[in-house]
């Protein structure tokens, strides 16, 4: 029984929590003069009301299941690591700056080296704050969060000045990429592979989370690092290990990035979906699996912004209050955990459960 609640919670809680951050949305439009129903719909007209939507949607949602992982990883070995956003500009700083230290093949062996380059950059990047929490007792969570810190600011000093292309007048970028790299759209949609590989990559972290003997053991340690080290667990190892792989998801991120929509590195790359990673990966509960539709859902929203600054005259930001309202309340639903299902439906199972079994409950 009381693995069946947990399931139930795992369920019920994000869920209570986005609708509940609709519900003060609407209640914040309403309070500036707009219909709180015509904002809903529209959300949803932009997320999913058609096929264009529907590709925007999708466009939105890649590089957000590939920040979540940043997250999802380590916290499943017992880390919150919050700094997607600097493996994502580290991974697009490598994509951008390999072919200035390489002379690079045309085709698709320099797009695969680019996006390597990438992966290893974010997950090197990440790596150092599991390599501080193991070796030095530095608080993974800030030391990651002051990591992206660096990782933007070392990202401008060479995009603006040692990398910059003197061709790049009114915002500095690097040298483009060659066409022959360029990552194109899957089929017919206007959705670039990044897709492909954010669903491949969830499938296969849950995967290695739920089936094979390193995942059971990051597990172990994430669960209990005291049991695991006495049972000779390499916890040290398998937490770098995490955070390597997270991070590598997000430069991957980072990768797409520049080599299949701007081409180039330059500050549009630094649009905060590191951060919004770690919403999703919240809001899934850390499970690699969940993150897919946790990420097309705020994935819509963020497709949704430009419609209601078409339609109502809402700032285009405005979307970003909606998805703060969520991360908050997202949060704030941790505390009602091992509560909320005795709350709603703790009455009736008493009433009808024998009381030799009430103890379960």
């Amino acid at each position: 029984m009381n693995t069946t609640r947990a399931g139930w919670e795992a369920l019920l809680l994000p869920i209570v929590a986005i609708i509940a951050a609709l519900l003060l949305f609407g209640v914040f439009v309403a309070s500036v003069g707009h219909s709180a129903w015509a904002v809903w719909r529209l959300l949803f007209l932009g997320a999913f009301g058609d096929w264009f939507s529907i590709q925007n949607t999708l466009f939105r949602a890649a590089p957000l299941m590939l920040t979540a992982l940043c997250v999802a990883i380590p916290a499943r070995a017992g880390l919150i690591v919050i700094g997607g956003e600097g493996a994502l500009v580290m991974g697009a700083l490598a994509c951008a700056g390999l072919p200035y230290l390489l002379d690079l093949p045309h085709g698709w062996v320099g797009t695969v080296a680019v996006l390597l380059a990438s992966a290893l950059a974010g997950g090197a990047w990440i790596a150092l704050s599991g390599l501080l929490r193991q070796w030095r007792g530095v608080n993974e969570t800030i030391s990651s969060l002051l990591l992206a810190y660096v990782a933007i600011n070392v990202f401008k000093h060479l995009v603006e000045g040692p990398m910059r292309d003197p061709g790049s007048l009114n915002k500095p970028s690097t040298f483009a990429l060659d066409a022959s790299w360029w990552v194109g759209p899957m089929g017919q949609m206007d959705v670039h592979w990044g897709l492909a590989w954010g669903l491949g990559l969830c499938a296969a972290a849950a995967l290695w989370m739920g089936m094979s003997t390193h995942g059971f053991a990051t597990r172990v340690v994430g669960g209990n690092p005291r049991a695991a080290t006495l049972v000779g667990l390499p916890a040290d190892r398998l937490v770098v290990v995490a955070c390597a792989a997270g991070g590598a998801a997000a430069g991957l991120a980072g990768g797409f990035e520049v080599a299949a929509i701007h081409t180039a590195a330059s500050a549009s790359v630094i649009s905060g979906l590191g951060y919004s990673g770690i919403l999703v990966s919240f809001a899934a509960r850390h499970q690699p699996l969940a993150i897919v539709p946790m990420a097309l859902l705020l994935g819509g929203f963020g497709a949704a912004g430009s419609l209601l600054q078409r339609r109502l005259g809402l700032p285009d930001a405005s979307i970003h209050v909606l998805l703060g309202l969520a991360f908050v309340l997202i949060l704030a639903m941790e505390a009602a955990r091992g509560r909320l299902f005795k709350a709603l439906f703790g009455g009736w199972l008493r009433a009808r459960t024998p009381s030799s079994a009430r103890e379960a409950l």
